[in-house]
């Protein structure tokens, strides 16, 4: 039994065809559309290696069955740069150090881009560990990860007060 699903992906919709219900949203990115950012850990949710944005919210793409997204807006590391201008983020983990091997940096960006929109980042790099600590990382990046989001809510604050005057 086939399932027609369709996506608005990265600001592209894409119907897709579903052969099996059991594909999951990080093996439908990666392996039928071409969007490898998004990266697969421990394939069982506790990594968060995999996270993507959908309709907003942080989600484990290892966890989520493409069947069950239909009409869902799905932003993956792909997504977030404007052409060369990367997302405050994505800058603000380069200035910071915020990865070292860089496997886990598109879950971490992305939880961190989820986390900030969710209002739950504030300034104190406990709490930020705590929003956080659904994203692991083997090379124990955490104190850059903690700067770089602190530095990225100050950026998309500043960013919409621009915007707002």
């Amino acid at each position: 039994m086939s399932f027609s699903i369709s996506l608005t992906i990265n600001g592209t919709r894409r119907d897709v065809l579903l052969e099996d219900a059991r594909v999951t949203l990080l093996d439908l990115l990666r392996e039928r559309l071409a969007l490898p950012g998004t990266k697969k850990g421990c394939d069982r949710g506790q990594c968060g290696a995999c996270t993507v944005l959908v309709d907003g919210r942080r989600v484990n793409s290892c966890l989520s069955l493409a069947v069950t997204l239909d009409g869902a807006e799905v932003t993956t590391i792909e997504g977030l740069a404007q052409g060369d201008r990367l997302h405050p983020v994505q800058a603000a983990f380069i200035d910071h150090d915020g990865f070292q091997c860089g496997y886990c940096t598109p879950g971490q960006i992305m939880s961190a881009v989820g986390l900030i929109a969710e209002g739950h980042a504030g300034t104190d790099p406990d709490r930020i560990r705590e929003g956080m600590s659904g994203n692991l990382c083997r090379c124990a990046a955490y104190h850059g990860i903690a700067e770089a989001v602190q530095d990225a809510t100050r950026r998309m604050a500043a960013e919409d007060e621009r915007a707002s005057a």
